[in-house]
C-alpha cells in the first residue's frame, strides 16, 4: 500500500483563508539550502536537484517494498534571498537511503545532488494561512500572519515556511496557492 504523507498529516496542511494556530509534529525532509532570488537560476537548479534526489529515494524505497507519494515543494526563508527548499519524506528514510540516491545521481553526472541533505524540523506551535495569488504578494500575507500572532500574544521564531500547492510552470500567477506557516512561541 502506498503511503500518502499529505493524507496522513492533513491537519498540518490546512489552507485556511484566515490565520489559525496549529500544532505541527516533527517531520523529516530532503533539503537543499541556497541564496539568490527565488525563481532565479540557483533556485531552479536547487529545485531540480531536490526533486531528482526525492524521486531516486522514492523509487529505491518502492523497489524495497515501501512505496510512498512524493510530497509538494516547500521552502523555508530567513529572508527572500536565503532559502532552504524541502520535500517531506517518510521517517523510515535514512542517511543510507540519501547517500545511495546521491551516489546513483552523481554517477549520472548530477553534481548538485550532493548538496541535498536530510533535515528534521520540529516546528511545534505555529500560525498558518493560505496565500492566494502571485508569490510577489506573499510578504503582505506574511505581515498579516505576524500581526495575527502578535494579537494572540505569540512570538515569532525560526524561519517562515511556505508550502507550494501548485506548479508555477502550469498555473497562472493569479491562481497560485501557497500555505504560509510561521512557528511561534
Amino acid at each position: 500500500m502506498k503511503i500518502d504523507l499529505l493524507k496522513d498529516h492533513k491537519t498540518e496542511y490546512v489552507a485556511p483563508a484566515k490565520p489559525v494556530v496549529l500544532e505541527v509534529k516533527p517531520a523529516q525532509y530532503v533539503a537543499i539550502a541556497g541564496a539568490g532570488e527565488p525563481g532565479g537560476p540557483e533556485f531552479q537548479a536547487a529545485i531540480a536537484a531536490l526533486y531528482n534526489v526525492a524521486f531516486a529515494i522514492k523509487m529505491a524505497s518502492k523497489i524495497a517494498g515501501r512505496d510512498y507519494a512524493v510530497m509538494k515543494l516547500e521552502g523555508l526563508y530567513q529572508d527572500r534571498e536565503h532559502w532552504t527548499l524541502l520535500i517531506r519524506t517518510p521517517d523510515f528514510i535514512g542517511a543510507k537511503d540519501l547517500r545511495e540516491a546521491v551516489e546513483r545521481l552523481k554517477s549520472k553526472g548530477s553534481d548538485t545532488a550532493a548538496e541535498v541533505k536530510l533535515e528534521k524540523l520540529k516546528e511545534g506551535k505555529s500560525v498558518q494561512v493560505l496565500h492566494a495569488g502571485p508569490y510577489s504578494g506573499a510578504p503582505k500575507t506574511i505581515d498579516s500572519l505576524w500581526a495575527f500572532a502578535k494579537e494572540k500574544g505569540l512570538k515569532i521564531r525560526e524561519r517562515v515556511h511556505e508550502v507550494y500547492l501548485n506548479d508555477p510552470r502550469r498555473t497562472a500567477p493569479a491562481r497560485l496557492r501557497t500555505i504560509v506557516r510561521q512557528p511561534v512561541a
